[in-house]
């Protein structure tokens, strides 16, 4: 068992947490170069640590019965034998392991400082294209997503299980063509210390997102996950925003939620880790419309072997993103949802053939198909939970897609 630290935790932490950032005197706009240079079927991902932007694909990793990090290790180790190169991996993985992923090594890959490192991100982002007239399908319909939360309370109320994060979806048709390019700007320069990504995931479909939560990184022997459990609204008055920011840091409920998911991450790290560094409490992120509890787990390695990814799949699903306990979470997702979550509580990201890397969980995303937008969010449902809440919460979550594309619903 690894040696663990418990630490205190600031009361309000406004940014992203510390993670290693890339050791290399890059110059203004290294990173909004690669932002500015994104196109349709390129793959882009900022991160705090780094930016990438890949083009075109050298190989892509099977479909198969192997652990999906085995057929990626595999992958990686084939492409830095024909083409003496360091390859990287980059993609996405669906919500459920057994599905096929979209993950490819890329012809060419191009990297930078972080977006938060470039002071050029501050400013405003190209207008997208031609105003588009949207239309909006829910699925389900707002009040039976509220009915599903109801029914899911009433059975945790009688110990079928203690947690499960139910989704909804909320389909946009564009009257013009969509414009990949400038919601990325949009999303990247709205939350430029977070995690945006870009990513084909079939022939004519992109998945793309402004996730705030990092699953793992791996860099060297040093690992981070940083689990977000427990979330509020953003308002835009200053004193109700730090209102509710202070309210979340007491609330029973979600103090609960989170200590839940912290402990799930906390105990699927141990068998990897030398060392463990958890906080003692929550600290608290923010994006542009949301304020999360959060705690960034630390730890050193116990053995070199292993990858980020693997590590990954040994976390992923999270309560934060499935449920507790995991099985029956599942199945109650299966009954609930209407619809295939695919990517969306996957996971995205890259790892190179030395194990490091950085994979984050699927959320505030989208699925862009000809001029079809197909967004994605979810609530934490435990036996406290109240329907209306809940489904203001994934509304509040779904703000950060709108305001990409400039929808206004």
């Amino acid at each position: 068992m690894p040696t663990v630290r418990q630490t205190g935790a600031d009361t309000l932490t406004p940014e992203a947490p510390p993670v290693p950032h890339v050791p290399a005197p890059f110059p203004v706009g290294a990173a909004t170069v690669l932002l500015d240079a994104f196109r349709a079927g390129d793959r882009f991902l900022a991160t705090p640590t780094r930016t990438l932007l890949a083009h075109g694909v050298l190989d892509e990793v099977p479909h198969g019965d192997a652990p999906v990090a085995e057929r990626v290790a595999e992958t990686l180790r084939a492409a830095r034998t024909r083409h003496r190169a360091a390859p990287l991996v980059v993609g996405a993985i669906p919500f459920d392991h057994a599905a096929p992923a979209a993950l490819v090594v890329p012809e060419t890959t191009r990297g930078g400082p972080a977006l938060a490192a470039d002071p050029l991100v501050a400013l405003p982002a190209p207008a997208l294209g031609r105003p588009a007239a949207w239309t909006a399908r829910p699925e389900p319909e707002p009040e039976v997503y509220g009915k599903s939360v109801a029914a899911a309370v009433d059975r945790m109320w009688k110990g079928e299980f203690s947690k499960v994060v139910l989704a909804r979806t909320l389909e946009l048709t564009s009257s013009t063509e969509l414009d990949l390019p400038g919601m990325v700007q949009r999303l990247a320069r709205t939350d430029p210390t977070g995690y945006t990504f870009a990513v084909p995931t079939a022939p004519g479909r992109t998945l793309l997102g402004a996730s705030p939560e990092l699953l793992v990184s791996r860099h060297g022997d040093r690992v981070v996950s940083n689990p977000l459990a427990g979330s509020i609204p953003r308002s835009d008055d200053l004193a109700e925003d730090v209102r509710r920011a202070a309210a979340l840091l007491e609330s029973v409920k979600d103090l609960h939620e989170h200590a839940v998911v912290v402990d799930a991450v906390h105990q699927a790290l141990a068998p990897y880790c030398a060392t463990l560094d958890v906080p003692a409490r929550p600290s608290l992120i923010r994006t542009a419309t949301m304020w999360h509890l959060s705690t960034t787990i630390s730890g050193t390695l116990a053995r070199p072997d292993v990858s980020a990814l693997e590590i990954a799949c040994a976390l992923h699903p999270t309560p934060a993103v499935c449920g507790t306990p995991t099985d029956v979470a599942r199945r109650v997702i299966r009954e609930s949802e209407p619809f295939d979550r695919g990517f969306y509580t996957g996971m995205v990201g890259w790892g190179d053939a030395e194990g490091n890397g950085e994979w984050v969980v699927t959320l505030r995303c989208a699925e862009a198909e000809d001029r079809r937008l197909r967004l994605y969010a979810g609530a934490g449902v435990v036996s406290a939970s109240e329907p209306e809440a809940e489904t203001a919460e994934t509304g509040a979550k779904f703000r950060t897609f709108l305001n990409a594309v400039g929808a206004r619903m």
